[in-house]
C-alpha cells in the first residue's frame, strides 16, 4: 500500500523535470564578422548660396532723355560694352560752349604775356612804373588762372558728353532694361539695369560656432589646413546631383561670429567658365574636417543604443556574448565607423542582435562585410574614403 502511494510522487517528479527540460531556451542563432579596416577622413557639411563677387546697379552719371538701348535682356556682356546712349546734343553744345571760352581765355593769357613782356623792357629803361609793371604781372597772372579753368571747364564738358554713352563697368550677365528710350533718366538716381558677375562666383555660407572651434584646434595642431587658408579646396554639388562635381577653394572667414545666431560668415571662390552656376542658386559644400585616420566599420544595425550609451556584441571566450561600448562615427559606404571600442580581430554581431543576452553563448555564422555603396574619394586621398562629421544648418543670406 505504501509503494502505490508514492507513485503520485514520483510521477509528479517526472513531470516537473521533463517540463524544465523542455523549456530551456537554445542558443541563438547569430552572424558575425570582423569589422571593415579603412583610413577615414572626415568631411563637414554646409548648406549655402551662390553669390556674385561684383553685382553692379547700372546709373547713369549724367541726366537726359534715353535714346537707345543697346543690348538684348539677359545677354552676356564685357567690360566697357556700350549698354545706353543718352542724348548727348545739350552736352555736345556745352562742350563746343566750354571750348570757345577756353579759347578766349588763351588769347587774352597770350596777350597778358606779350604785355608783361614788353613792361619788362620798359621797366628796365625806366621808362614805365614799379607800379604799372606790378599790374602787368597780376593780370598775367589772372588771365594764366583763367585759362586753366576755361580749360577744365572742356574737360568736364567733355566728360558729360562721353557719359551720355553709358558702358559695363563690369563683366557679367546683365539684366533686363529698367527704363524704355524715350524716358528722362537722373544721373546717379535712375537705376537702367544690373550686372552680375559670374565667372569666377562665390559660395556663401555660415558655420556654427563649434566648427569653427574645431578647425582652430585642429589648425593649431597642426591636423588640417586652416578654413582660412586660401587654398583649402571644397566641393560642392547642386540640389539636383548626386556628386560634388563643383570645385572651389576657401575665399574668406569673417572676423567674428554673429552674436545673435553663434555662428560665423565663410565664403568659397568656384570657376563658372559655362556661367552655369548663377547667384542665389543653393548647393551642399564640403569642407575637409580631419586629417586621415584609421577606423573600423560595421553596419549601422549592430550598434544598439542602451541609454545614454552605444554598444556593440562580440563573442567572446567560450563563445559567450560580450558588450562593448563604442565610440560611433560618421557613415562611410553604408557601415557605421567605430572610432573606439572594437578591435579588428574581435567578431561583432552583425545579424541577430535582437535575439542575444549578454553571458548567454550563440551559434554563429562567420560573415564578410561588405560595403554597401561606393566610396566618395577625393582624387588626393588615394583610395581614403571621406565621410561627413559634421553638418551646418543655416543657410547664407549672401555676400556682405
Amino acid at each position: 500500500m505504501r509503494f502505490f502511494s508514492l507513485i503520485p510522487v514520483l510521477l509528479l517528479l517526472a513531470a516537473c523535470g521533463a517540463a524544465k527540460t523542455a523549456t530551456a531556451p537554445p542558443a541563438p542563432n547569430v552572424t558575425v564578422a570582423h569589422p571593415l579596416a579603412r583610413q577615414i577622413v572626415d568631411w563637414d557639411d554646409f548648406v549655402g548660396q551662390f553669390v556674385a563677387i561684383d553685382s553692379v546697379d547700372v546709373r547713369p552719371r549724367v541726366s537726359g532723355y534715353l535714346q537707345s538701348v543697346a543690348f538684348k535682356d539677359g545677354q552676356v556682356v564685357k567690360k566697357g560694352q556700350l549698354l545706353f546712349v543718352i542724348d548727348g546734343r545739350p552736352y555736345q553744345a556745352a562742350l563746343d560752349q566750354a571750348r570757345g571760352g577756353a579759347a578766349h581765355a588763351q588769347a587774352a593769357a597770350a596777350n597778358a604775356h606779350a604785355e608783361l613782356a614788353r613792361g619788362k623792357t620798359l621797366l628796365a629803361a625806366h621808362a614805365m612804373s614799379q607800379q604799372a609793371y606790378d599790374v602787368l604781372v597780376a593780370s598775367q597772372l589772372q588771365t594764366t588762372a583763367d585759362l586753366e579753368s576755361a580749360q577744365a571747364g572742356v574737360r568736364t564738358a567733355a566728360l558729360n558728353v562721353g557719359f551720355t554713352r553709358v558702358t559695363a563697368p563690369v563683366s557679367g550677365r546683365i539684366s533686363d532694361r529698367r527704363v524704355s528710350p524715350g524716358n528722362l533718366v537722373t544721373a546717379d538716381q535712375t537705376v537702367l539695369t544690373n550686372i552680375a558677375s559670374l565667372d569666377p562666383i562665390r559660395f556663401a555660407f555660415t558655420g556654427s560656432e563649434a566648427l569653427y572651434l574645431k578647425y582652430e584646434r585642429a589648425n593649431a595642431r597642426g591636423t588640417r589646413t586652416s578654413s582660412r587658408d586660401a587654398q583649402n579646396p571644397v566641393e560642392i554639388r547642386l540640389q539636383d546631383e548626386p556628386t560634388y562635381r563643383w570645385k572651389g577653394r576657401m575665399d574668406f572667414v569673417d572676423n567674428s561670429l554673429d552674436t545673435g545666431s553663434g555662428t560665423i560668415r565663410g565664403r568659397a571662390v568656384v570657376a563658372n567658365p559655362q556661367m552655369f552656376l548663377t547667384p542665389g542658386m543653393f548647393g551642399h559644400m564640403r569642407l575637409l574636417g580631419s586629417g586621415a585616420y584609421p577606423a573600423l566599420l560595421v553596419p549601422d544595425r549592430a550598434v544598439v543604443t542602451d541609454q545614454t550609451r552605444q554598444v556593440v556584441y562580440v563573442v567572446g571566450p567560450g563563445g559567450k556574448i560580450v558588450e562593448r561600448e563604442v565610440e560611433p562615427g560618421p557613415i562611410a559606404q553604408g557601415l557605421r565607423v567605430i572610432r573606439k571600442g572594437i578591435s579588428a580581430s574581435d567578431l561583432v554581431v552583425i545579424d541577430g542582435v535582437q535575439r542575444l543576452k549578454v553571458g548567454q553563448p550563440a551559434k554563429t555564422t562567420l560573415a564578410q562585410i561588405q560595403p554597401e555603396a561606393a566610396a566618395v574619394q577625393r582624387p588626393e586621398d588615394d583610395g581614403v574614403d571621406t565621410v561627413p562629421s559634421a553638418a551646418a544648418t543655416i543657410v547664407a543670406d549672401g555676400a556682405r
